[in-house]
């Protein structure tokens, strides 16, 4: 064979040490002594680019046999590396999606999976590597593409696709081109591109002609879609939200270098993707949750339900809304999500092919339900899915739902853990059997003491033949008959001390004189006789104890040396009526059989595993029915246990066992009426009535709802006594619990028995009024923290009051107006005398005081207040200006406008002042409620949904300082007050 020589490749400085072509493109690669690798175009004999080490001698090259990758050995290691990015760049559109494949742009159809070729694309000018489209940004209404690259140092190129385009797509087309850091579209025909020389935004139209210039307060380095007229800047570790039309940051949020930016379908959540972190957010950067990866994060897409799903290197994951993530799949070659669509995932991969992924979405859906508290999809799929595995019950036992945690499990150790955990005594008690464990028993044990269920606490101490805590539980409960055979038991046992317990526990003196008799204490035995004046008892042990018989003190006073004796037997607690949970009830019995069943197993396990002993049968020490490792035997079980046959009833009573589980036979008792509270909420959109009711947690969504009211301690105590004075009680036996009656608004002797009217209410609209003027007569006399006070009660239980016709909501939207004036007023003038060193801060508050709207006496206090405070500090032509205003309020008190007309002529000789202060009342302002500063005519401010103070936009998502209940700029739908406001 002959070899001819075609061309030469020159550039290398040093022996060329390795040389090869690239498996799927026409380019050579080559490496060198001289410390470089080359890139060369095979077609065109020229070097494209080149790679240096400082210090290090290249020698051998390799390819990956299925990636785009390339490594290089060098004297002190190796380097893997490719030579461009392979992300296609894409822009998805409602059922579309277009993107970029080697010199075309496609669209591909999601619902109907075609492909389709639309126009050719220009290749890169430059000889260069990597400079292949990088984002692309689409504007459905005029069918336009921005294509963006990093050719000559940033460019885009807009193409407007032509309607009969959806053929071969091989008529080009010229494109408008431009330079700039970034290229999107923010309106119908309008685009944005980012000049990074000046730190502009450049807004254009589709003829590429500039219509708007916008400079931004911040060096930006890329922008990105944020909803139409706004984008998203990335600036280093910041991005901020900025408002094109208003030239107007919205909002900002600190990140890692940002990537990729993926808005959610309604605009309303955002996902800043960054190398190794994701960040969600708001539409206005209020962060939400971060999210670290250790893999590269590669692409994402929001699905329906407002899940984020996401792909690094390796697997598909999800993020919900609250930072809980987790694996979908694992995956061989990475993928860049293009859109999710109910389980399916559509998606292009590094070869530009679109392909679609089924997933099984069911753990993130059902995380979901719970995270929403939408427990009807829960029990839905619970008995529907698959759900189990060790990591599902460890995140619903975090997440503190270890109710429904008990469906996924079948081993009984784990479902006893869960059952305590969710204090779900009835299932922890069917584990125990089934575990059988002493250890279980005893803290089924103290959970059933805990809440109070005396029957299981007996229960568990029976199985484990914990008998001193039996005694003393028996003591507590006041059960003197069963302490009684607890007593029998214990001399059947030879247990002494447990004898003595008992005895101590009943009361019983002469079983314990027998006891310390038999035990050989006979001068104890001596002395409790004595104590307790059995003498007879005491002289026959003073004969047996002859010369020892111990000597007695005197008492010095003489009581009943006897346990008090119960005056009804005590049972389980009674339990709070609480709504049953959606876990409950039916689900407890999946793969356990029906009730009926249950309760008859449970009744048989309390028959016949009482490990007690019949004691009547047990004559003087009798033990022949012990066992020979010293148990109690059961023989004679008719009559063993706790003798719960032989009840003494009439005849009637006896009804055959074969009746329990006929139904003809049962009798249903009439359905309970719906409760009073209940009836009142149903009816009521008033918060004060929901308080009534006892339903704080409704009456505190209503107030969010209607007024964004957040901090409710200063409402507690009037919730409380809404709750207690609509509400009487009646006492009845010791024995017999209380009864609550319910107190209604405008109730008489003719009306019916069956229609409930609205609660009464210990809060009305006379005594907020009678309270406003206590505040005006403490203002008048100069008492401003008893004057705030009360205004501020006042301002705290109008949200609590309702009044019946609509003029009288207007008088109580009225009130709120004057109250706040007055709260805002006096927290000034309270801030001003405690500033003493700072005699311009002083004159401020003093003059922004005499902008609350006072009643007339009040108004001329502020302002012969804030005449002399100004006076006094030289500020000669500013207290001139309260002195004439002063002066036209024509005053009352002669000594008011004396003083006033005096300040005006002294002022007049020479009028200026000393100091400038932040005050202008030539220019109509009002006072911003968080820092005492004007807010004049025309400037931005925000409002308190309540008491519609003012404040300075930075103040937005506070707490409002004035009625100190409600966040600052919230949104709310108003006061509700009036059944008149529903009808």
């Amino acid at each position: 064979t002959k070899a001819w020589e075609v061309d030469t490749l020159r550039g290398h400085m040093n022996n060329v040490s390795c040389v090869m072509f690239h498996a799927k493109q026409d380019i050579i690669v080559s490496n060198s002594e001289d410390k470089s690798i080359r890139i060369w175009d095979a077609t065109k004999r020229t070097g494209i680019q080149t790679f240096r080490r400082e210090h290090d001698r290249f020698w051998i090259l390799s390819a990956h046999p299925e990636m785009n990758l390339l490594a290089a050995g060098h004297d002190s290691g190796m380097i893997v590396f490719k030579l461009e990015r392979e992300r296609p760049a894409f822009a998805v559109s409602g059922d579309i999606i277009f993107y970029t494949k080697e010199r075309f742009l496609r669209c591909y159809e999601f619902s109907s999976q075609r492909d389709t070729q639309v126009i050719p694309i220009r290749r890169p000018g430059s000889t260069s590597l990597n400079q292949s489209p990088k984002t692309l940004s689409y504007s459905p209404t005029e069918n336009a593409v921005l294509i963006c690259s990093d050719v000559d140092g940033g460019s885009y190129e807009l193409y407007v696709i032509p309607k009969d385009s959806a053929g071969r797509g091989d008529s080009g087309q010229e494109a408008k081109r431009g330079t700039g850091g970034s290229a999107v579209f923010v309106a119908r025909n309008r685009f944005a591109v980012l000049d990074k020389s000046s730190n502009q935004v450049l807004v254009k139209n589709l003829k590429n002609e500039i219509v708007k210039k916008s400079g931004l307060p911040f060096p930006a380095d890329a922008i990105f879609y944020a909803g139409t007229g706004n984008l998203l800047c990335r600036a280093e570790d910041r991005v901020y939200i900025f408002d094109l039309q208003q030239r107007l940051v919205i909002g900002d949020l600190q990140t890692p270098f940002i990537k990729y930016v993926v808005w959610s379908n309604d605009m309303e959540s955002v996902a800043l993707l960054s190398k190794h972190a994701i960040v969600i957010a708001s539409k206005k950067l209020v962060h939400q949750c971060t999210l670290h990866e250790t893999i590269r994060v590669k692409s994402g897409a929001w699905d329906d339900n407002g899940v984020f799903i996401y792909t690094t290197l390796n697997h598909i994951k999800y993020c919900l809304p609250n930072g809980d993530s987790g694996i979908i799949r694992t995956l061989d070659v990475p993928i860049y999500i293009t859109k999710v669509s109910g389980n399916t995932i559509f998606c292009l991969d590094r070869d530009g092919k679109n392909r679609a992924i089924v997933i099984d979405a069911t753990e993130y859906v059902f995380k979901l339900s719970l995270l929403r508290k939408r427990y009807d999809h829960v029990m839905s799929m619970i008995r529907n899915s698959q759900l189990c595995g060790q990591a599902m019950i460890a995140y619903l036992q975090q997440k503190g739902f270890p109710e429904v945690a008990l469906h996924f499990v079948k081993d009984e150790r784990t479902r006893f853990n869960l059952a305590l955990e969710s204090g779900n005594i009835q299932i922890a008690v069917a584990s125990a059997k089934e575990i059988d464990e002493r250890d279980h028993w005893y803290r089924l044990g103290v959970e059933a003491l805990r809440q109070g269920n005396a029957g299981i606490v007996e229960y568990a101490y029976q199985r484990t033949k914990n008998f001193e805590r039996l005694s003393f539980l028996y003591l507590i409960t006041g059960n003197m008959d069963k302490l009684t055979k607890m007593l029998k038991i214990a001399e059947v046992k030879n247990d002494v001390m447990g004898q003595f317990h008992n005895a101590l526990y009943l009361g019983d003196v002469r079983e314990r004189i027998k006891i310390l008799e038999n035990a050989g204490h006979l001068p104890l035995a001596y002395i409790t006789a004595t104590t307790h004046g059995l003498q007879d008892v005491a002289e026959r042990l003073a004969a047996e104890l002859g010369d020892s018989v111990p000597s007695l003190p005197e008492g010095k006073q003489p009581s009943l040396l006897m346990p008090p004796m119960p005056v009804m037997c005590g049972g389980d607690w009674p339990l709070l009526r609480v709504m049953k949970g959606i876990f409950e009830g039916g689900l407890d019995n999946v793969g356990r059989g029906t009730a009926h069943e249950e309760e008859e197993e449970v009744e048989g396990d309390w028959g016949d595993e009482l490990d007690m002993v019949d004691v009547n049968g047990l004559a003087n020490g009798d033990v022949t029915a012990i066992m020979e490792d010293g148990e109690v035997g059961e023989e004679n079980e008719e009559e063993g246990g706790w003798d719960l046959e032989d009840l003494e009833l009439p005849p009637e009573a006896e009804t055959p066992r074969a009746s329990v589980n006929a139904h003809s036979a049962v009798f249903v008792a009439p359905t309970p009426g719906m409760p009073v509270s209940q009836i009142w909420t149903q009816r009521s959109s008033l918060a004060a009535e929901h308080a009534a009711a006892g339903n704080f947690d409704t009456a505190m969504r209503l107030l969010n709802r209607q007024l964004g009211i957040r901090n409710f301690i200063p409402l507690r105590s009037m919730f409380l006594d809404l709750h207690t004075g609509s509400h009487t009680y009646l006492r009845a036996f010791s024995s017999a619990p209380v009864v609550s009656l319910a107190v209604e608004r405008g109730w008489n002797e003719s009306a019916s028995p069956n229609v409930r009217g609205p609660p009464a209410l210990v809060y009305n609209f006379s005594q907020m009024e009678e309270k406003l003027r206590a505040g005006y007569r403490a203002t008048t006399a100069g008492k401003f923290t008893e004057a705030l006070r009360l205004f501020l009660s006042i301002l705290h239980t109008i949200p609590l009051i309702v009044v019946e016709s609509r003029r009288e909501v207007d008088e109580v939207k009225e009130l709120i107006v004057i109250v706040k004036e007055y709260v805002l007023g006096l927290q000034m003038e309270l801030k001003r005398r405690e500033i003493r060193d700072d005699p311009v801060r002083q004159q401020e508050l003093a003059a922004y005081f005499t902008h609350c709207n006072l009643q007339m006496p009040h108004l001329r206090l502020a302002l012969l207040n804030a005449m002399t405070v100004c006076y006094k500090a030289k500020n000669l032509a500013t207290a001139a200006n309260f002195a004439r205003r002063l002066l036209e309020t024509n005053p009352t008190v002669e000594n008011q406008a004396k003083m006033a007309r005096q300040v005006l002529q002294a002022a007049e000789r020479n009028m200026i002042d000393a100091s400038e202060l932040n005050y202008d009342f030539r220019n109509p302002f009002v006072v911003c409620g968080a820092t005492y500063v004007p807010i004049y005519r025309g400037q931005k401010d925000v409002s308190c949904p309540y008491c519609s103070s003012r404040f300075v936009p930075s103040q937005e998502g506070q707490l409002c300082t004035v009625c100190d209940l409600a966040v600052v700029g919230a949104d709310a739908s108003g006061l509700l007050c009036s059944p008149s406001q529903v009808r």
